[in-house]
């Protein structure tokens, strides 16, 4: 579904675009990804696994036309510098009352209230979708995000030992988090 287009005031006074990813936006999107993948270990895959294909602009698209799921970027002129997404969990009717959801801020711009920005927008557009629940998942060492998912009542009620292995051989463990709606 696509979201209202609005702007963001960061501290500095600067004001960032927030609107939703398009199809159009897929290259620009794939870049942000490389970028905040390789920018901490928290992120779900390496930068070179960032790999702009058909699909990516397909699955944009599908988001777009999705009367539920969206997809979310803050810009900064021609760059996304954020993202929120959410889905839901699956299509079946058993399923349809839960959401996941991700985000992910370019690091220059953590600590300036972009990330409590976006997740208010998506618990205000998920619970104005239908969702009754969100969940998400975390790396247990992600303090920041931690604080931020609790601090909009996500709460923990599972851990996935040894979730995430990186390249050195050590491993995360994942909390599993949940906000009803």
């Amino acid at each position: 579904m696509k979201i209202e287009p609005r702007e963001y005031e960061l501290p500095s006074g600067k004001a960032l675009l927030v609107r939703s990813v398009t199809a159009a936006d897929a290259e620009v999107h794939i870049k942000f990804k490389c970028m905040t993948s390789g920018e901490t270990h928290f992120m779900a895959r390496y930068p070179e696994e960032c790999v702009y294909s058909p699909e990516t602009a397909a699955s944009l698209a599908a988001c777009e036309e999705s009367p539920f799921n969206f997809e979310v970027g803050a810009f900064d002129g021609k760059e996304q510098v954020g993202r929120i997404g959410v889905c839901c969990v699956r299509s079946m009717l058993k399923y349809r009352h839960r959401a996941y959801v991700g985000i992910s801020i370019e690091q220059k711009y953590w600590g300036g209230g972009l990330g409590s920005y976006l997740m208010q927008l998506a618990i205000d557009q998920a619970r104005a979708n239908g969702f009754e629940q969100l969940e998400l998942g975390v790396y247990s060492d992600n303090s920041r995000a931690i604080h931020l998912y609790e601090k909009f009542g996500f709460e923990r009620y599972g851990i996935q030992p040894r979730a995430f292995k990186l390249k050195d051989g050590t491993y995360r463990d994942e909390i599993i988090m949940v906000k009803m709606l």
